[in-house]
């Protein structure tokens, strides 16, 4: 696998790092607590964060309408 020695990091640990910020973001983590070093791994951890914020909120919204549509 290709691995970027100067950096520290692969696709593997950055797929890592997205998959556990967006776990972090959709259990309500605060963002400020990512527990990564390095620009390149911390940004993959915070799009997964952003990306699980935006479903939560995606989600919430139909998620009413559902609920109002089952109670009419």
């Amino acid at each position: 696998m290709a691995r970027d020695i100067k950096l520290g990091w692969d696709v593997e640990a950055l797929n890592k790092a997205y998959r556990q910020g967006y776990m972090a973001g959709s259990m309500g983590m605060d963002k400020t607590r990512c527990p990564y070093r390095g620009d390149v791994v911390i940004a993959a951890w915070e799009a997964g964060w952003d990306d699980a914020g935006e479903a939560v909120q995606a989600g919430g919204q139909q998620g009413d309408d559902d609920l109002f549509a089952r109670i009419a």
